[in-house]
């Protein structure tokens, strides 16, 4: 699946990386905890999160992650600098008005694996 395709699913909105929504993903991962995304993720993982901050792109980046959807329709309290900051690492954030518990469950639903369970 790519992020093309779980934009569609989530019904979301793309606010940062558009060029890089044929990127393939292998895994997901929902969490509002950054150090359960540092321990439980690996690359090419699609991060679901609540999280609205600078600290979670410069993790995505990090940890090699596939893009962010951010959930719960966050996004309205995300700043200018995180945004800017995504596009600076090339990372996608697609905005979904969706819950966690609602991306997560359509996405398991299309096929989309969790974690540690995508082989």
């Amino acid at each position: 699946m790519n992020l093309k395709k779980v934009n569609q699913l989530v019904e979301g909105k793309v606010v940062a990386g558009e060029e890089f929504l044929n990127r393939e993903i292998k895994a997901a991962y929902g969490a509002d905890l950054l150090s359960d995304v540092l321990a439980f993720t690996e690359s090419n993982t699609l991060l679901l999160t609540g999280l609205v901050n600078s600290q979670v792109v410069r993790t995505a980046e990090m940890l090699d992650l596939s893009g962010i959807v951010v959930v719960r329709g966050k996004i309205e309290t995300v700043e200018d600098h995180t945004l800017e900051l995504a596009e600076e690492c090339n990372i996608t954030i697609i905005a979904t008005e969706k819950t966690m518990f609602e991306s997560c469950g359509i996405l398991f639903h299309h096929g989309l694996k969790p974690c540690g369970y995508a082989n």
